[in-house]
């Protein structure tokens, strides 16, 4: 009998970058519409940092769901993960940007909330799948 090499299930590795990527293009997109709503209407930035959590928080959420959903245990643990290594490269690109002034009480809000919403779309990805 022949065995398998190659399994039929995606690597944890490639579910985990791939949540990632379509949370960052989630993001992306939601960031290039609210900065053409602030461009051209009467919008002010006063929202901004409410728009930046609540759309970290749909992403990460997202990349946990992603990351977890065809782990056969521990979808809390692969959802963690992905939040933290979202936030983590949002932190790098903001510390680019704004060189190195971006380091504050917000970002560490930023950091939990990533990782709390990752962990529970981990928890609601690996139980969507069973």
């Amino acid at each position: 009998m022949q065995q398998k090499i190659i399994s039929d299930e995606p690597s944890r590795l490639y579910a985990l970058l791939s949540g990632i990527g379509i949370a960052y293009a989630l993001s992306c997109t939601i960031f290039i519409g609210y900065a053409l709503l602030l461009t051209y209407s009467k919008v002010t930035s006063e929202s901004m940092h409410l728009v930046v959590s609540i759309t970290g928080i749909l992403s990460v959420f997202i990349a946990g769901y992603d990351a977890a959903r065809g782990a056969k245990n521990r979808g809390w643990l692969w959802g963690l993960i992905a939040g933290a290594l979202y936030a983590f490269i949002l932190s790098i690109i903001g510390m680019w940007a704004t060189n190195g002034n971006f380091l504050d009480a917000r970002t560490a809000t930023l950091f939990v909330l990533c990782i709390a919403g990752g962990g529970l779309g981990g928890v609601i990805g690996i139980n969507k799948s069973r």
